[in-house]
């Protein structure tokens, strides 16, 4: 994987959150907390575990517990990704 897409990231949240729960993510959404959106930092935990796993990749825990948004959680996930590639 190059980049998280925000459609992947979507998927990986219905997933760990349950089908029924949480807010549809789209462009509109970008910008939107989470907490707002209907995931919860469980959620999160479980897909940065999946992303981890899945795509050989370390996440800065920190920095991750500060992306409040599904932007700024994509920016850094891509970040770290971007970075694996270089390397």
């Amino acid at each position: 994987m190059e980049r998280l897409e925000l459609t992947v990231l979507a998927d990986l949240l219905r997933e760990a959150a349950g089908d029924d729960e949480g807010a549809v993510l789209d462009e509109g959404t970008l910008d939107t907390s989470f907490l707002d959106l209907g995931y919860d930092s469980l959620a999160l935990l479980q897909v940065t575990g999946v992303i981890e796993r899945d795509h050989d990749v370390l996440l800065d825990e920190e920095a991750l517990a500060e992306a409040q948004t599904p932007r700024q959680y994509l920016d850094l996930v891509n970040g770290a990704l971007a970075a694996r590639a270089a390397a």
